[in-house]
């Protein structure tokens, strides 16, 4: 295990401005106002990440017909929970058919194949994953299940960043992440843990003690895949961060990597295993 240089122990003060703006928001948006207005809020979050994905991925190649068709897809497919649209995998297959045809028509015979999967990649990456959250907020009581992912999820994350900030000596991957430490993963897992400890007690009580411990490990875990995920697509493509539109923070991408992938384990734990989904 590599051990981290020394670097001065500091907090980008921005971070707490952007959350200080952001959260009270987000949580108006998930409990007060309607399924609706959360699933506006995602399409318009995912569309900046999806697009920062795309600038990165395609570079000075950027398709405007491509991201164009990928945008659309991703917009359906948030909206599917709400309307009557085909099934996901008919609409998917519907799309990559789209983009495969515009690949052909608006790229070199050298990038047809390869714009084509980025393109759907980037609707299964960002617009799938997030979907997720549309449906768990279609579950009884899911205002408060979305409540309890969006907490546990940032409590990892910030958690994940003032300990690793504090005490970080130990890399984590530093060939993909050069700044994830040990001692960050341990910290998140701790607040993630305490947080849904709490939330479950406050208002998430349609799950048990255990579940909450287990979600704060599971959501833990599966956000830092997540964000060494992302870390790998940045490292690829030799930029530091996928935009700079969060002050503090980066681009939609980077604050949302984790809950790409903390949002469909979240929504398969409580609708299959905890059993909260409907019977159809």
């Amino acid at each position: 295990m590599t051990t981290a240089p020394a670097r001065p122990k500091q907090f980008d003060i921005r971070r707490l401005y952007t959350a200080a703006v952001l959260i009270p928001a987000v949580y108006l948006i998930i409990v007060h106002l309607t399924p609706w207005a959360l699933t506006l809020l995602l399409i318009a979050v995912g569309s900046l990440a999806l697009l920062e994905l795309y600038r990165l991925s395609f570079q000075s190649r950027l398709n405007h017909v491509l991201v164009g068709v990928g945008s659309a897809t991703f917009v359906l497919t948030l909206a599917r929970s709400h309307v009557s649209l085909p099934l996901p995998e008919l609409l998917l297959g519907g799309a990559f058919m789209i983009a495969v045809t515009a690949s052909f028509v608006a790229t070199s015979a050298k990038y047809r194949w390869k714009d084509a999967l980025i393109t759907m990649f980037g609707v299964l990456y960002v617009g799938v994953t997030l979907s997720t959250i549309v449906s768990t907020r279609a579950l009884p009581t899911g205002e408060f299940l979305v409540l309890f992912l969006a907490v546990v999820t940032w409590a990892s994350d910030t958690g994940a960043y003032y300990a690793g900030t504090l005490w970080g000596k130990h890399l984590l991957m530093p060939s993909i992440s050069p700044k994830k430490t040990v001692e960050g993963v341990l910290g998140g897992l701790i607040l993630a843990v305490a947080a849904a400890i709490v939330a479950q007690w406050w208002f998430a009580s349609q799950l048990s003690l255990l579940d909450a411990f287990i979600l704060g490990v599971l959501l833990t875990g599966t956000g830092l895949i997540g964000d060494l995920f992302e870390s790998m697509i940045k490292r690829r493509t030799g930029v530091k961060d996928s935009g700079g539109i969060l002050p503090g923070h980066g681009g939609m991408l980077d604050r949302l990597d984790s809950l790409l992938f903390t949002a469909p384990t979240f929504y398969y734990y409580v609708a299959y295993v905890r059993d909260l989904a409907p019977p159809l």
